[in-house]
Protein backbone atom coordinates (compact mmCIF):
# COMPACT_ATOMS: atom_id res chain seq x y z
CA UNK A 1 0.00 0.00 0.00
CA UNK A 2 1.43 3.25 -1.11
CA UNK A 3 2.79 5.43 1.89
CA UNK A 4 1.19 8.96 1.60
CA UNK A 5 3.18 10.52 4.47
CA UNK A 6 4.74 14.02 3.69
CA UNK A 7 6.47 16.88 5.70
CA UNK A 8 5.31 19.98 5.37
CA UNK A 9 6.95 23.31 7.83
CA UNK A 10 9.20 20.57 9.02
CA UNK A 11 6.11 18.37 10.80
CA UNK A 12 5.21 15.22 9.26
CA UNK A 13 2.06 14.63 7.96
CA UNK A 14 0.21 11.55 7.68
CA UNK A 15 -1.27 12.51 3.95
CA UNK A 16 -0.46 15.78 1.95
CA UNK A 17 -4.12 16.68 2.14
CA UNK A 18 -4.55 20.21 4.43
CA UNK A 19 -7.65 21.84 5.08
CA UNK A 20 -7.14 25.57 3.83
CA UNK A 21 -8.71 28.48 5.74
CA UNK A 22 -12.24 29.28 6.07
CA UNK A 23 -15.44 29.90 8.03
CA UNK A 24 -16.17 25.85 8.70
CA UNK A 25 -13.14 25.44 10.89
CA UNK A 26 -14.75 27.64 13.48
CA UNK A 27 -17.26 25.10 14.08
CA UNK A 28 -15.68 22.21 16.51
CA UNK A 29 -17.82 19.85 15.40
CA UNK A 30 -17.02 20.58 11.74
CA UNK A 31 -13.28 20.08 12.69
CA UNK A 32 -13.73 16.66 13.92
CA UNK A 33 -15.07 15.60 10.54
CA UNK A 34 -12.25 17.08 8.96
CA UNK A 35 -10.12 15.11 10.93
CA UNK A 36 -12.30 12.31 11.01
CA UNK A 37 -12.44 12.39 6.89
CA UNK A 38 -8.28 11.86 7.09
CA UNK A 39 -7.08 15.23 6.68
CA UNK A 40 -3.40 15.73 8.03
CA UNK A 41 -3.04 19.30 8.95
CA UNK A 42 -5.84 21.65 9.68
CA UNK A 43 -5.34 25.79 8.52
CA UNK A 44 -7.77 27.76 10.95
CA UNK A 45 -10.01 30.66 10.03
CA UNK A 46 -7.83 33.54 9.08
CA UNK A 47 -7.54 36.79 11.36
CA UNK A 48 -7.43 39.99 9.84
CA UNK A 49 -6.07 43.13 11.89
CA UNK A 50 -8.08 45.29 9.17
CA UNK A 51 -11.49 43.84 9.65
CA UNK A 52 -10.68 44.56 13.31
CA UNK A 53 -10.26 47.83 13.30
CA UNK A 54 -13.39 48.12 10.77
CA UNK A 55 -15.92 46.59 13.44
CA UNK A 56 -13.89 48.33 16.12
CA UNK A 57 -15.13 51.63 14.72
CA UNK A 58 -18.38 50.71 13.44
CA UNK A 59 -19.16 49.24 17.02
CA UNK A 60 -17.60 53.05 18.83
CA UNK A 61 -20.12 54.60 16.18
CA UNK A 62 -23.13 52.66 17.38
CA UNK A 63 -22.19 53.36 20.80
CA UNK A 64 -21.61 56.91 20.78
CA UNK A 65 -24.12 57.98 18.41
CA UNK A 66 -26.70 59.19 20.72
CA UNK A 67 -24.03 60.49 23.50
CA UNK A 68 -25.24 63.72 24.03
CA UNK A 69 -29.36 62.98 23.95
CA UNK A 70 -31.09 62.23 27.16
CA UNK A 71 -33.15 59.66 26.27
CA UNK A 72 -35.24 57.46 28.84
CA UNK A 73 -33.65 53.75 27.59
CA UNK A 74 -32.35 51.57 29.40
CA UNK A 75 -29.38 51.21 27.50
CA UNK A 76 -28.41 53.02 23.78
CA UNK A 77 -25.57 49.74 23.51
CA UNK A 78 -26.05 47.35 21.31
CA UNK A 79 -26.71 43.57 22.32
CA UNK A 80 -23.81 42.04 23.62
CA UNK A 81 -24.44 39.25 20.80
CA UNK A 82 -23.92 42.10 18.23
CA UNK A 83 -20.39 42.56 19.14
CA UNK A 84 -17.89 41.34 16.67
CA UNK A 85 -14.98 38.40 17.78
CA UNK A 86 -12.52 39.87 19.60
CA UNK A 87 -8.66 39.56 18.98
CA UNK A 88 -8.70 37.75 22.53
CA UNK A 89 -12.09 36.11 21.40
CA UNK A 90 -10.31 34.43 18.67
CA UNK A 91 -7.01 33.18 20.15
CA UNK A 92 -9.52 31.79 23.01
CA UNK A 93 -10.86 29.85 20.00
CA UNK A 94 -7.95 28.84 18.39
CA UNK A 95 -7.13 27.41 21.70
CA UNK A 96 -10.65 25.42 21.49
CA UNK A 97 -10.14 24.17 18.10
CA UNK A 98 -6.15 22.91 18.96
CA UNK A 99 -8.02 20.86 21.86
CA UNK A 100 -10.45 19.52 19.70
CA UNK A 101 -8.60 17.97 17.30
CA UNK A 102 -5.07 16.03 17.01
CA UNK A 103 -3.61 17.08 13.72
CA UNK A 104 -1.75 19.58 13.07
CA UNK A 105 -3.40 22.84 13.44
CA UNK A 106 -2.00 26.21 11.63
CA UNK A 107 -3.02 29.81 12.51
CA UNK A 108 -3.69 32.29 9.55
CA UNK A 109 -2.86 35.74 10.43
CA UNK A 110 -2.82 39.44 8.82
CA UNK A 111 -1.89 42.32 10.18
CA UNK A 112 -1.46 46.14 9.26
CA UNK A 113 1.19 47.06 11.81
CA UNK A 114 4.29 45.80 12.17
CA UNK A 115 3.75 45.26 15.92
CA UNK A 116 0.57 43.67 15.53
CA UNK A 117 2.17 40.90 13.16
CA UNK A 118 4.00 39.91 16.33
CA UNK A 119 1.30 40.06 18.58
CA UNK A 120 -0.63 37.79 16.76
CA UNK A 121 2.45 35.85 16.11
CA UNK A 122 2.69 35.22 20.11
CA UNK A 123 -0.65 34.95 20.65
CA UNK A 124 -0.80 31.95 18.24
CA UNK A 125 2.21 30.46 19.70
CA UNK A 126 0.62 30.55 23.13
CA UNK A 127 -2.67 29.09 21.78
CA UNK A 128 -0.75 25.88 21.13
CA UNK A 129 -0.43 25.89 17.39
CA UNK A 130 1.94 24.03 15.38
CA UNK A 131 2.59 26.43 13.23
CA UNK A 132 1.37 29.92 11.69
CA UNK A 133 0.71 31.10 8.19
CA UNK A 134 1.12 34.84 7.61
CA UNK A 135 -1.44 35.58 4.83
CA UNK A 136 1.05 38.61 2.36
CA UNK A 137 -0.93 40.33 0.09
CA UNK A 138 -0.91 44.45 -0.84
CA UNK A 139 -3.42 46.11 -3.15
CA UNK A 140 -1.90 47.84 -5.47
CA UNK A 141 -4.21 51.41 -5.36
CA UNK A 142 -1.58 53.86 -4.58
CA UNK A 143 0.93 54.69 -7.22
CA UNK A 144 3.97 55.58 -5.30
CA UNK A 145 4.23 52.69 -3.14
CA UNK A 146 7.31 50.94 -5.73
CA UNK A 147 7.50 47.04 -5.63
CA UNK A 148 10.72 47.30 -3.82
CA UNK A 149 8.86 49.07 -0.73
CA UNK A 150 5.98 46.56 -0.79
CA UNK A 151 8.51 43.37 -0.98
CA UNK A 152 10.86 44.44 1.55
CA UNK A 153 7.97 45.03 4.33
CA UNK A 154 6.78 41.37 4.02
CA UNK A 155 10.43 40.57 4.25
CA UNK A 156 11.04 42.27 7.10
CA UNK A 157 7.73 41.27 8.81
CA UNK A 158 8.59 37.79 8.36
CA UNK A 159 12.38 38.27 9.96
CA UNK A 160 10.56 39.57 13.10
CA UNK A 161 7.99 36.89 13.43
CA UNK A 162 10.44 34.28 12.90
CA UNK A 163 12.87 35.59 15.43
CA UNK A 164 9.98 36.35 18.20
CA UNK A 165 8.16 32.21 17.83
CA UNK A 166 9.76 28.58 17.88
CA UNK A 167 7.30 27.76 15.70
CA UNK A 168 7.45 27.45 12.16
CA UNK A 169 6.09 30.14 9.99
CA UNK A 170 4.80 30.12 6.29
CA UNK A 171 3.80 32.50 3.73
CA UNK A 172 0.74 32.36 1.95
CA UNK A 173 1.32 34.97 -1.39
CA UNK A 174 -0.80 35.86 -3.96
CA UNK A 175 0.34 35.55 -7.32
CA UNK A 176 0.37 39.56 -8.45
CA UNK A 177 4.34 40.42 -7.46
CA UNK A 178 5.99 41.24 -10.62
CA UNK A 179 8.60 38.08 -9.99
CA UNK A 180 6.97 36.23 -7.70
CA UNK A 181 9.80 33.40 -8.53
CA UNK A 182 12.10 36.15 -6.88
CA UNK A 183 10.33 37.68 -4.17
CA UNK A 184 9.73 33.41 -2.88
CA UNK A 185 13.74 33.40 -2.69
CA UNK A 186 13.87 36.62 -0.62
CA UNK A 187 11.16 34.83 1.34
CA UNK A 188 13.02 31.29 1.54
CA UNK A 189 16.41 33.72 2.79
CA UNK A 190 14.26 35.06 5.76
CA UNK A 191 13.18 31.99 6.90
CA UNK A 192 10.31 30.99 5.37
CA UNK A 193 9.43 27.18 6.53
CA UNK A 194 6.76 27.37 3.77
CA UNK A 195 5.10 28.77 1.24
CA UNK A 196 1.60 28.59 -0.27
CA UNK A 197 0.52 29.26 -3.66
CA UNK A 198 -1.72 30.69 -4.27
CA UNK A 199 -4.11 33.21 -1.79
CA UNK A 200 -7.34 33.69 -3.20
CA UNK A 201 -8.06 37.09 -2.82
CA UNK A 202 -11.92 38.42 -2.85
CA UNK A 203 -12.96 40.31 -6.11
CA UNK A 204 -15.29 42.68 -6.15
CA UNK A 205 -18.18 42.85 -8.84
CA UNK A 206 -20.86 45.31 -9.95
CA UNK A 207 -24.48 44.81 -9.59
CA UNK A 208 -25.81 46.64 -12.84
CA UNK A 209 -29.56 46.84 -11.83
CA UNK A 210 -28.65 48.33 -8.61
CA UNK A 211 -25.57 49.84 -9.61
CA UNK A 212 -23.75 49.06 -6.71
CA UNK A 213 -20.95 46.90 -5.71
CA UNK A 214 -21.06 43.22 -4.31
CA UNK A 215 -18.67 40.45 -2.95
CA UNK A 216 -19.41 37.53 -4.66
CA UNK A 217 -18.95 33.66 -2.82
CA UNK A 218 -15.56 33.68 -4.89
CA UNK A 219 -14.81 29.90 -4.64
CA UNK A 220 -12.17 27.97 -7.19
CA UNK A 221 -12.41 25.72 -9.67
CA UNK A 222 -10.28 23.06 -11.26
CA UNK A 223 -9.03 25.32 -14.17
CA UNK A 224 -8.01 27.75 -11.63
CA UNK A 225 -4.90 25.10 -10.40
CA UNK A 226 -2.96 25.82 -13.10
CA UNK A 227 -0.93 29.27 -12.05
CA UNK A 228 -0.05 27.14 -8.37
CA UNK A 229 0.66 23.95 -10.60
CA UNK A 230 3.43 26.25 -13.26
CA UNK A 231 5.01 28.50 -10.02
CA UNK A 232 5.31 25.22 -7.71
CA UNK A 233 7.29 23.35 -11.00
CA UNK A 234 9.43 26.31 -11.07
CA UNK A 235 10.34 26.58 -7.61
CA UNK A 236 10.99 23.06 -7.28
CA UNK A 237 14.56 22.30 -5.78
CA UNK A 238 15.72 25.83 -5.89
CA UNK A 239 14.49 26.64 -2.39
CA UNK A 240 14.49 25.36 0.79
CA UNK A 241 10.76 26.22 1.60
CA UNK A 242 8.29 23.53 1.99
CA UNK A 243 5.97 24.27 -1.03
CA UNK A 244 1.94 23.83 -0.47
CA UNK A 245 -0.05 24.36 -3.84
CA UNK A 246 -3.32 25.76 -3.05
CA UNK A 247 -6.29 26.95 -4.86
CA UNK A 248 -8.30 24.81 -7.40
CA UNK A 249 -7.54 21.37 -5.95
CA UNK A 250 -10.54 19.32 -6.18
CA UNK A 251 -9.44 15.49 -6.85
CA UNK A 252 -7.02 13.41 -6.67
CA UNK A 253 -5.65 13.93 -9.67
CA UNK A 254 -5.31 17.93 -8.80
CA UNK A 255 -3.30 16.67 -5.95
CA UNK A 256 -0.94 14.11 -8.10
CA UNK A 257 -0.76 16.92 -10.45
CA UNK A 258 1.16 19.28 -8.28
CA UNK A 259 3.25 16.29 -6.49
CA UNK A 260 4.67 15.78 -10.11
CA UNK A 261 5.45 19.50 -10.52
CA UNK A 262 7.34 19.61 -6.89
CA UNK A 263 4.40 20.23 -4.08
CA UNK A 264 5.22 18.80 -0.81
CA UNK A 265 1.28 19.21 0.17
CA UNK A 266 -1.61 21.07 -1.10
CA UNK A 267 -4.19 22.86 0.31
CA UNK A 268 -8.44 22.56 -0.33
CA UNK A 269 -11.33 24.77 0.32
CA UNK A 270 -14.05 25.17 -2.40
CA UNK A 271 -14.01 21.28 -2.94
CA UNK A 272 -14.91 20.71 0.81
CA UNK A 273 -17.73 23.49 0.30
CA UNK A 274 -18.97 21.79 -2.81
CA UNK A 275 -18.57 18.38 -1.85
CA UNK A 276 -18.66 17.83 1.67
CA UNK A 277 -16.06 16.41 4.32
CA UNK A 278 -15.87 12.98 2.69
CA UNK A 279 -13.80 14.20 -0.42
CA UNK A 280 -10.84 14.47 2.09
CA UNK A 281 -10.92 10.57 2.09
CA UNK A 282 -11.52 10.63 -1.88
CA UNK A 283 -8.84 12.97 -1.98
CA UNK A 284 -6.19 10.87 -0.34
CA UNK A 285 -7.79 7.21 -1.53
CA UNK A 286 -7.08 8.50 -5.33
CA UNK A 287 -3.95 9.40 -4.85
CA UNK A 288 -3.06 6.14 -3.60
CA UNK A 289 -4.73 3.97 -6.10
CA UNK A 290 -3.08 6.36 -8.70
CA UNK A 291 0.34 5.22 -6.62
CA UNK A 292 0.19 1.76 -6.76
CA UNK A 293 -0.92 1.62 -10.22
CA UNK A 294 2.28 3.13 -11.49
CA UNK A 295 4.86 1.78 -8.67
CA UNK A 296 5.12 4.45 -6.47
CA UNK A 297 5.92 3.10 -3.15
CA UNK A 298 5.97 6.84 -1.45
CA UNK A 299 5.42 10.66 -2.74
CA UNK A 300 9.66 11.08 -2.70
CA UNK A 301 9.52 8.79 -5.42
CA UNK A 302 7.48 11.13 -7.71
CA UNK A 303 7.31 14.09 -6.41
CA UNK A 304 9.11 16.93 -8.96
CA UNK A 305 8.96 14.43 -11.75
CA UNK A 306 7.51 17.36 -13.62
CA UNK A 307 8.68 20.16 -12.65
CA UNK A 308 11.03 22.62 -14.15
CA UNK A 309 14.63 21.15 -12.96
CA UNK A 310 13.59 17.47 -14.52
CA UNK A 311 11.41 17.98 -17.06
CA UNK A 312 13.24 17.46 -20.37
CA UNK A 313 10.81 20.04 -21.92
CA UNK A 314 11.08 23.10 -20.12
CA UNK A 315 8.53 25.20 -22.43
CA UNK A 316 5.74 24.43 -20.63
CA UNK A 317 7.33 26.48 -17.35
CA UNK A 318 9.47 28.94 -19.55
CA UNK A 319 6.73 30.03 -22.09
CA UNK A 320 3.39 31.42 -22.20
CA UNK A 321 2.52 29.25 -25.56
CA UNK A 322 0.54 31.52 -27.29
CA UNK A 323 2.38 30.65 -30.51
CA UNK A 324 1.60 27.11 -30.40
CA UNK A 325 -1.59 27.81 -29.87
CA UNK A 326 -2.07 29.93 -32.83
CA UNK A 327 -0.61 27.22 -34.77
CA UNK A 328 -2.76 24.88 -34.34
CA UNK A 329 -6.19 26.76 -33.76
CA UNK A 330 -7.63 24.30 -36.15
CA UNK A 331 -7.61 21.35 -33.83
CA UNK A 332 -9.20 24.13 -31.60
CA UNK A 333 -11.52 25.06 -33.57
CA UNK A 334 -12.51 21.50 -34.24
CA UNK A 335 -12.54 20.64 -30.41
CA UNK A 336 -15.11 23.37 -29.91
CA UNK A 337 -17.43 22.69 -32.91
CA UNK A 338 -19.86 26.32 -32.21
CA UNK A 339 -16.42 28.00 -33.55
CA UNK A 340 -16.06 25.41 -36.47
Amino acid sequence: MADLRTHYMGIELKNPVIAGASNMVTDLHKLRQLEEAGVSAIVYKSLFEEQVQLENLELYELKTEYEERNAEQVTLFPNSHSVPESPDDYFLNLKRARETVTVPLFASLNAINEEVWIEYALKAEEAGVDGIELNFYSVPVEPVKTRETIEKRQTDILRKVKEAVKIPVSVKLSPFYTNPVAFITELDRAGADAVVLFNRLLQPDIDIFTEKHIMPYNLSTSEDNKLPLRFTGILFGSVGASVCASTGIYSGNDAIKMILAGADTVQVVSTVYQNGMEVIKTISEEISRWMDGHGYENLAAFRGKLSLRNSENKLPYTRAQYIDFMMNSGDIMKKYKSLS
